[in-house]
């Protein structure tokens, strides 16, 4: 079990597996010749408004991994501090978005894929290898591993989901300045019953996905 801010927090259960993030996957990289090992996730992909935003992160050797995990397991104090750490102490690290009318325009998988490849794209060295949460990044010519519930196995990946979480949620509440009405400061643009009551009385903004007037039409009737 892993410590944090002297609560212990019990290992995510996928499967009947207990997952506990640690180092394997980047010592495994590390021993098949790859120097620079970047982590990438993306944080936003099933929200009903607002960009997905990614993150790519090398953590690089001697970084204090003491207390990543999946950003969702952990409280908003909790990422905060750690997203600290990693902007300050990582070897490298990078966002990349992808906005509502590119959300649209090319459906939510294609733009968190076109999110996740600008996060890389955006680091300053490019790294050697790639672990990614759950997928693989057409376009790059880099070695990946798309890794099952990475962000809560691999340090890297978790970086990179605490790090695309904390600046998807300044963005969100940015927008909740912009458009107020909808909670977005709260609910970070996802179908919370606050949100969802709001899209009914109001409508969509222009920050809200299309798409998902087609499919879940009910969401703004």
């Amino acid at each position: 079990m892993t410590r944090a801010s002297g609560r212990v927090r019990r290992p995510e259960v996928h499967r009947g597996v207990e997952l506990h993030c640690g180092t394997q996957f980047e010592e495994e990289a590390r021993a098949e010749g790859h120097a620079a090992v970047a982590g990438v996730d993306e944080v936003g992909r099933g929200a009903l408004c607002g960009p997905v935003v990614a993150a790519a992160v090398v953590l690089g050797e001697g970084f204090d991994t003491e207390g990543l995990d999946d950003s969702k397991r952990l409280t908003r104090r909790q990422r905060e501090r750690l997203d600290e750490r990693v902007r300050e102490h990582a070897r490298d690290w990078a966002l990349g978005r992808a906005e509502p009318e590119e959300i649209d325009r090319l459906n939510i998988l294609q733009a968190s894929l076109l999110a996740m490849r600008r996060a890389v794209e955006g680091l300053t060295d490019p790294p050697d290898a790639l672990l990614v949460d759950a997928l693989t990044i057409p376009g790059l010519e880099l070695a990946q591993r798309a890794i099952v519930k990475g962000d809560a196995l691999s340090v890297s990946i978790a970086a990179a989901s605490i790090v695309a979480k904390v600046a998807r949620d300044a963005v969100m509440c940015e927008l909740d300045r912009q458009h107020p009405g909808y909670g977005l400061a709260h609910n970070m643009g996802y179908a919370s019953e606050d949100h969802r009551d709001a899209l009914r009385r109001r409508g969509p903004s222009v920050i809200h996905r299309r798409t998902f007037q087609g499919t879940q039409r009910w969401l703004f009737a």
